[in-house]
């Protein structure tokens, strides 16, 4: 840990989001003059982290921040485990570093700089809230044997997170996870290797824990969290069976496919037997949604006749 974030993490931990603790204490237990301290408030601000500050009062957070036990993480993974306070993008710390790694290796971070989702897309990574981390598993059949992946992490997702209670779960082909209609959690997988040989996957994930008011106003879409559940489940418990979950699941697609996915998938499948318009630019196609296929595209029926397709993003009709 870089002496950055040892004094931020000492700071945290003496903030609570039900009474408010002075900076003359916060400077007095951490060995800092109140200016220092009052200058890592202001950063941790930046980093995403809400925290409310009263003259004569002090500090206090705005809600509960769910931080990794770090110490509890790596021991209770079996294979490697990279962990982050900061860092760019846990996807490509590990695409960076392929040549090295084993099946099962993981990097967790509690904040991203560069977070990404599908196409480009910024994926909000505000410190400590929620978790992100990335997984790395080899394929030795190349890329094609890699198709349909992402909705075997999206069933893995969702099997853990009911094991947690966690109720109102759905999923939208082909990645994301939503609770009561609302984006929970999404996939990124990037690949790298050649076409028919060994193939590197790197499989990351967002799971969102606790979102940040002044984050959320960042996001362009209908969101949700688990801050709303009776219990919110330990994140790191819950990276813990994750990352169990996800071996499991990959062992059984490499041998099996897609095929004993399909049962859990339509089970939580938010637009089966749903209008649905396919978007695959410049064209989009109207049908009802029939489910995924063995090799995990969209299959859409259109004038009595099914047909699946594996590119594009899709939306349910009249809600364009």
């Amino acid at each position: 840990m870089t002496e950055h974030w040892s004094k931020k993490k000492l700071i945290i931990k003496l903030l609570d989001h039900c009474r408010y603790t002075s900076g003359e204490m916060i400077a007095q237990e951490v060995g800092l003059s109140r200016t220092a301290v009052n200058n890592h408030i202001a950063q941790l601000a930046d980093y995403g982290i809400d925290i409310y500050s009263v003259k004569g009062k002090g500090y206090k957070l705005s809600k509960a921040l769910p931080l990794f036990d770090e110490s509890v993480l790596i021991n209770g993974i079996e294979d490697r485990c990279f962990f982050f306070d900061e860092i760019a993008s846990t996807n490509a710390f590990l695409l960076q570093h392929s040549d090295e790694l084993d099946s099962g290796d993981i990097c967790i971070a509690e904040y991203q700089s560069a977070g990404r989702g599908r196409r480009g897309r910024q994926w909000v990574s505000p410190y400590g809230q929620h978790v992100y981390g990335s997984l790395y598993w080899r394929i030795n059949q190349g890329m094609n044997a890699a198709m349909g992946l992402s909705l075997v992490i999206a069933c893995s997702i969702v099997s853990t997170l009911r094991t947690f209670g966690v109720e109102g779960l759905g999923l939208k082909w082909p990645n994301d996870i939503y609770k009561d209609n609302k984006k929970l959690a999404g996939i990124l997988i990037e690949l790298s290797g050649q076409s028919m040989d060994e193939c590197n996957l790197v499989i990351g994930f967002g799971i969102n824990m606790s979102m940040p008011a002044q984050q959320a106003e960042k996001i362009d879409q209908p969101w949700s969290d688990l801050s709303s559940l009776d219990t919110m489940p330990d994140k790191t418990n819950l990276l813990l069976a994750l990352h169990k979950q996800l071996k499991l699941d990959l062992a059984k697609f490499e041998v099996s496919g897609l095929a004993e996915f399909i049962p859990l998938w339509q089970q939580y499948d938010l637009f089966y037997d749903k209008e649905i318009e396919l978007v695959m630019s410049p064209k989009s196609i109207v049908g009802v949604c029939k489910g995924i296929d063995s090799q995990g595209g969209v299959i859409l029926e259109t004038d009595g006749v099914q047909t699946a397709y594996i590119g594009g993003e899709i939306s349910l009709r009249g809600t364009l």
